[in-house]
Parts: C-alpha cells; structure tokens; sequence
C-alpha cells in the first residue's frame, strides 16, 4: 500500500505527505486498492510490481521511497521517468487505474452526485441465488448466460410454452442500487475481471466484458445499430447463412428487437455538448454524421450507461427481455458457474445434450438435467466452456475472434464541454467513413472511465484531469479482418494481433478525430500518443501523426465476435446455418460466438436477432 499511495502521490501531484488529508488525491489510493482487487491476479501482480519499480528508482535516486518524498521531489521522479521515452508507453499503462480511481475520488469531493435520483422500480425478475436451488433439477430447456443473445433465446423458448432456466454466473444489480453506489465501485463489480480482461498480442489490447444479470448490456452505451444490408449480404454469400441472413426475415427479427428495447433516435435535448459538438464538426465538413439511436427512452443525461444506469431509462436485457421471459415462466439462476454442458454419448444417432454441471460459489456443485442446452456465455467464455464439456474438437472452435478494436481523441475548448447539464454517453456518430470500415462516435464517459488516457505526469497530469470538463472526446472502432483466438479450457487465454491493413484504419480514424475537434472549434487536440500529445492546429496535428505508427496510438477492444461462428460448411463452421453445435444433439450457440464475422457496427441489435433466429429453430427440436 505504501508503494501505491506514493505512485498516486507521483502521477497525481500531490500536495504534502502522499495519502495525506487536506487534497482530493487523499483517498485515490485506497479506490485504486479495490479496483486492483477485482483484477486477475496477472494483472494485479503486474501493476504492483510497476508500482514497486518506481519506488526502487525513486529509493536509487533519493535515499527514500517515493512515499517518504517532497512534492518537488516526488515530481522530479517520475518526469525523470517519463522523459525515457521507451518508458512512456508503461506509464501509460500505470495511469489507466490510477485516472479511474482518480476520477470517482474527485467527483465525489468536488461534491458532484454520483446519480440520478428518483430512479423507477425494476421489472420483477424471477431470480434465484444457486445457494438456494436444489443439488439436483430438471428443466426442457437451459440457458447458459443472461445478456444479449441468452435473454433473446430464454424469451423465446419460455414463450413457446418450455420450462426454461437461465444460469448466470454474476448476480442481479438494481437500478436503485446503482443510484446508491460511487461509479468506480460498480464498475469494480459490474466488469469481468475488474475491467482487466486482457488480448496478448500486438499490441496488447483490453477487452472489457460485463458479469451480471443482464450482461454487457448492463453495461454498454446503449447504441443501437441495425446489422448493415452489406454484412448481411457478405453472411449470406460468404458464409452459406441464406435463410438466416435473409434481409427481410432478419429485418423483421431487427423490428422485433428494437420495440422490444424501445430504440429510437436519441433526442437533442439531453445529447450534451460532447455530442452537439461532433455534430458541428461533421456539418463543417460536410461530413454524414446524427444523433445516435439508443435504447434509452426518456434518458435523463447522467452520462453513466457503462456503469448501470442509474435512472433505469436504458433498456438493457435486465429491465427489458429478462422480465418478459420470466412473465412467460423462465427463471434465473445467479450466482451460478457452469462447468460443463452433460452429454449422453450412447443415445443412437450420436451424443446428445442431457443438462449441466454447475458450480456454486461456495465450491459446491448441482445438476440441472434437460434436453435442450442454449449456450449464450459469450465470445470469450463459450469456447473454454465447449472444451471443458468434450464438445471443443472442432478445430474452428476459438478461433476467428473478431472485435473492434478502438482509438480515442480529445479537444480542448474554450468553453466548458461538460457544464453539470445533461449528457449521453454515447451520443452522436459521425458515419462518413463507415464504407471504409470506420465509426466514430462522440463519447463522454463518467470521470476517468473513458478509454482515452490523459497526457503528462505529476503537475501536468493533474492540471490535465483538473481542466478536463474543457475536454470533448470522439472515440473510433474499425470493422477487422477476424484473426485472434480464444484458448484454455478454464479462464480464458486471448490472443490476437491487430491486423497491419486495421492499424492503417486506426491511423486514419485519428486524423479524422482530430480534423473533426478543430473544425468544430477546438483550440487544441490531445492526441492519445505519448511521444507527440497536443497540437494547436491542424497541420501541427497531422505532422505529428506522420511518424506514429498504430503500436503507438492507445487501443482497446470491445464486441468480441465470432469464436463458435455459424456456416453451411462444416470444414470451417463450429455451429450449423441455424446454430447447432456440430457433432452433438440438443446444444444450440445464441450469443456473440455465433456471429460468423465482425457485424461493422455496435452489434447488440445482431446478436439479439440471432439469437432470436436460433431459439426459433430450437424449439422445434424439443420432444
């Protein structure tokens, strides 16, 4: 603790003793403690370790631990560190913890709310925590995962009259809970892995996925995208997917989804000015560019969608389909770890489904028997699980991740962009260079939680964070060519290197980033590279873009896609046209797996119509 108190005290500047009373920067270092605690254990090591190495160069050059220096001399140290520029890039790393405990702690002092209040009463949901469900059950039908895909298959099958139970391995959060809570505190708890979920490769990149009920829809931006005609076209051509991805047969799935989430073009009212801005710039341009169409009627602007909204307007799984699922008979197993999907590997005709092993939380375990196993954990999780139950043999099965990976850029203005008054997350996309496979869109996360990282350390850090309600941020994800994969049969091993013709885009997405802030006013761009961080003007911007190449910018991932992919060919197709699992009866892919390649937008849309489509074809094949 003593070498993270004085890490924060360093990067942070603060005044006095580290940790001591009397600055906001007091209690960021006991936020950064729990937040470590939800990571993976690799991860948690790693950032203490990098803590511990800056305390051993502050001991070589002082005498004494960071902890025990001067303000002056605590800033010495870690300007010294930074003016390496091969360390530049690690502390960038170091500050990504560090900017999201800051960001909760200074919210808080400064006295801003931390929630909306009023917040409605959620839709009963039929939820069991597995310490109380029985060592032994039956069901026709089990769901594996809550979120987008699972919620769309348990619906549909409890509708169609099958004793459904969804298993979920996170637990039920509320809407008044999360007007109770501090942001980082849910984001702690609310994200896989403390938000930690990590890609080895080239670059390494992050890949953040929600566990709770409900899912990453618990925690997404709400943005709602219609699966593009062209992707449709490529699934159908490229991948044999001719009744699935009909247009108008998937399009009446899309209409279905969208009056089910209640999707519709985010008014002006609440946008924000984040979003206005982005606007403004497309318009000088002359660039394509609208408000977003979300899934948040009547949103209230709190601007905190990735941490559970805490005014219950979006519409995530929780409060939308789970409800309606369990109206129709469906119930929910929280707390609930399956191990293993049970086959009966001596039924004529080949193995068949027969239930699911599960793990409590205490270690103990049950059995739920049925006929039927809807496999919905997601992209990340359902390969591992596939392995663990003998059904991973298909060589395909892991493989083919997709995701977008995504880049970030800040503006500075001469007025305040985030005034106290409302604003949506995820507000305005500018769509002009979409046929090239790029989205932008205007992002303005609670404080810290955004996925652009501040430049500078010490003193220049914190007048960064201080001046920061001057800032608009655009965000950018590319549509990539799938090539990473999902390994293990426990926790999940990611690998996946960002495909050179993808980092080309990324570069790209920047330049038109930051053309967008300074046609939109900007006085300065933040670039998110280390080596070159603000320019004043737009040739000054580009110049210095010249000489970066992708490794350099800041990247994270999100929408992992397509490791159990859908296909006509067995040879390269895990699950059938209409998501059986190959070589066993009864287990059917409803989640993002599924999807045979990156859908080019936000994907909840496509995966709830997909999984729409399979629990359909599922029902049929219940006895």
């Amino acid at each position: 603790m003593s070498a993270l108190k004085g890490l924060v005290a360093a990067l942070l500047a603060a005044e006095g003793e580290a940790g001591g009373e009397g600055d906001w920067t007091a209690g960021v270092a006991g936020r950064l403690e729990g937040l470590l605690a939800a990571m993976p254990a690799e991860a948690r090591h790693g950032f203490r370790a990098a803590a511990a190495a800056v305390d051993g160069y502050a001991r070589t050059r002082t005498g004494r631990r960071l902890e025990r220096l001067t303000p002056d001399q605590r800033e010495a140290v870690v300007t010294g560190l930074a003016a390496r520029p091969a360390l530049l890039p690690l502390l960038d790393v170091v500050k990504v913890p560090v900017l999201l405990a800051a960001g909760t702690e200074r919210m808080l002092r400064a006295g801003a709310p931390a929630a909306v209040p009023a917040a409605p009463q959620d839709p009963p949901l039929d939820c069991v925590p597995a310490a109380r469900w029985p060592d032994r059950s039956r069901a026709d039908a089990v769901v594996i995962g809550s979120g987008a895909g699972g919620a769309m298959a348990a619906r549909t099958l409890a509708r169609a009259g099958l004793r459904v139970l969804v298993l979920e391995e996170g637990r039920r959060h509320t809407t008044a809970e999360f007007g109770r809570r501090a942001p980082l505190d849910r984001f702690a708890e609310l994200y896989r892995d403390g938000g930690a979920t990590l890609a080895l490769g080239s670059p390494p990149l992050v890949v953040p996925t929600g566990r709770a009920v409900g899912g990453t829809t618990v925690v997404n931006s709400g943005t709602c995208y219609r699966t593009p005609d062209h992707v449709l076209a490529r699934w159908r051509k490229e991948y044999g997917l001719g009744a699935f991805a009909d247009a108008e047969a998937f399009g009446a799935r899309l209409d279905e989804v969208e009056r089910t989430l209640r999707v519709a073009t985010q008014p002006l009212d609440v946008l924000g000015r984040n979003g206005t801005l982005a606007l403004l710039g497309a318009r000088e341009l002359g660039w394509r560019a609208g408000p977003l169409r979300r899934n948040a009627p009547g949103c209230r602007g709190s601007c905190q969608c990735v941490v559970g909204c805490p005014a219950g307007a979006k519409q995530s799984v929780q409060l939308s389909v789970l409800p309606q699922a369990c109206a129709a008979g469906a119930r929910i197993v929280t707390g609930a770890s399956v191990r293993r999907v049970l086959t009966d590997p001596d039924r004529p005709g080949g193995p068949r489904a027969c239930g699911v092993a599960v793990r409590r939380s205490d270690g103990s375990t049950l059995e739920i028997l049925a006929p039927l196993v809807v496999v919905a954990a997601g992209a990340l999780q359902t390969p591992p699980l596939l392995r663990r139950s003998g059904l991973g043999r298909h060589p395909r099965i892991g493989r083919n991740l997709a995701v977008h990976p995504a880049t970030s850029v800040a503006g500075r203005f001469a007025e305040p962009v985030a005034d106290g008054g409302p604003a949506v997350l995820q507000s305005a996309g500018v769509e002009e260079l979409h046929a090239d496979g790029i989205l932008i869109e205007a992002t303005a996360p609670p404080p810290g939680m955004g996925s652009f990282v501040l430049p500078g350390v010490g003193s220049e850090l914190r007048a960064e964070l201080e001046d920061s309600g001057r800032l608009a941020t655009f965000g950018a994800m590319i549509a990539d060519r799938p090539g990473g994969r999902v390994l293990g049969r426990g926790r999940p091993l990611l690998r996946y290197d960002v495909d050179p013709r993808d980092g080309r885009r990324l570069l790209r997405a920047v330049r038109a980033m930051g053309d967008l802030l300074f046609a939109a006013g900007a006085c300065e761009v933040l670039t998110g590279i280390p080596a070159g961080p603000r320019a004043r003007t737009p040739a000054e911007f580009h110049a210095a873009l010249d000489s970066v190449t992708m490794r350099q910018l800041h990247l994270s991932a999100f929408h992992p896609t397509g490791t159990v992919a859908m296909g006509a060919d067995p040879r390269t197709a895990p699950a059938g046209p209409d998501g059986r699992l190959r070589g066993v009866t009864g287990v059917h892919i409803a989640d993002a797996s599924a999807l045979p390649s990156c859908p080019e937008v936000n994907p909840q849309l496509s995966i709830m119509a997909m999984a729409l489509a399979v629990a359909e074809a599922a029902v049929g094949t219940v006895s």
